[in-house]
């Protein structure tokens, strides 16, 4: 896996849209392609063999990438629960040292372009790539025909490498991937979901205004709205909140409030020893623990006196909590 600490060359990295005109000097770069949802370690191997490729040769490090999931476009009644929307994958892309992460729509007629209409239009026509960096799984074009071996093959014909990267397994020997860290998610397994990523799972989003109902409960929170398809398991979680490069601790509850209206799930942040105006922030929430399910309790006095154990908690546990690893750490120091 990549050193982020090493690598990290933020200054110059950049997220584009295929549809505009690439920066000249970002052509004849060395391209990762993949969906690349969750940006995982096993991800991380394929970025990081496109990067060493490209500082070898003195060239471009890229990213491309597809937007929405193809999985939510074929299936839109059953969404992928993304484990990193376009600006997270960014963010990660440019912490692990990459120059760029291209983003190209996935829609109607890019699934219906031949896989050599991809290379010749996509990698030659507009990124005019050196060298292609893939994963032993990596599929494109119609009907998935693009292969790794028709990639290789097609890399002889117009004069670029391709790198094929095999797969990655963990600790336990199985393999690493989106799905498994989906699945540790869905049950609450952080530390699972961040043995599998690399990093501890976040989220961003915009602080919205909600009920006040917090605040009436001595605990005023800081309301984030999530995609529609997430599947982090309910509950309450220790995390860490950041919003104008500070950082800070807190304790977050994911659900839908059983207490008082079972309504659309929101995410909201109690952070500790805050006081201040959020609305319209842009936040950070870094999970650290689940400390207990989401539940309805006998009494609103009850839930106060859970809430009161909970900050407790979740105070203690960041408090021994350690640095991270090397990309959380290089993802602290990038998120203004």
């Amino acid at each position: 896996m990549s050193d982020p600490s090493r690598r990290r060359t933020p200054a110059a990295s950049s997220t584009f849209d295929l549809a505009a005109l690439l920066p000249e000097r970002l052509r004849g770069a060395h391209v990762a392609i993949g969906n690349f949802d969750g940006v995982h370690r096993g991800h991380q191997v394929v970025l990081a063999a496109a990067l060493d490729r490209a500082r070898a040769e003195g060239r471009p490090a890229l990213a491309l990438t597809f937007e929405p999931h193809p999985r939510s476009f074929f299936a839109p009644d059953r969404p992928v629960f993304r484990l990193t929307p376009p600006s997270a994958k960014a963010r990660l892309v440019r912490a692990l040292g990459l120059d760029g992460l291209v983003v190209t729509r996935f829609d109607g007629d890019f699934a219906r372009q031949p896989a050599e209409a991809f290379v010749a239009d996509v990698l030659v026509g507009r990124l005019g790539i050196a060298g292609a960096t893939i994963g032993w799984d990596f599929h494109f074009g119609q009907g998935r025909q693009g292969t790794p071996a028709f990639l290789d093959e097609a890399g002889r014909r117009h004069g670029f490498t391709v790198d094929v990267v095999e797969p990655q397994s963990s600790e336990d020997g199985e393999l690493v991937s989106s799905s498994r860290i989906r699945a540790a998610l869905e049950t609450g397994d952080l530390a699972e979901a961040a043995g599998l990523l690399g990093y501890r799972w976040f989220v961003e989003g915009e602080v919205v205004g909600g009920d006040r109902r917090g605040r009436d409960l001595g605990f005023p929170t800081a309301n984030i709205r999530l995609a529609d398809d997430c599947r982090l398991a309910h509950g309450v979680y220790a995390v860490t909140f950041t919003v104008d490069g500070v950082t800070r601790d807190g304790v977050a509850n994911w659900g839908r409030r059983p207490q008082f209206d079972n309504g659309a799930p929101v995410l909201e942040t109690f952070v500790f020893d805050f006081a201040g105006d959020l609305y319209g922030k842009r936040a950070e929430i870094v999970f650290h623990s689940r400390l207990r399910p989401e539940a309805k309790f006998a009494s609103v006095a009850d839930l106060v006196r859970q809430m009161h154990l909970d900050c407790a908690e979740a105070r203690a546990m960041l408090a021994a909590r350690s640095a991270g690893m090397a990309l959380d750490r290089a993802l602290a120091e990038d998120f203004a």
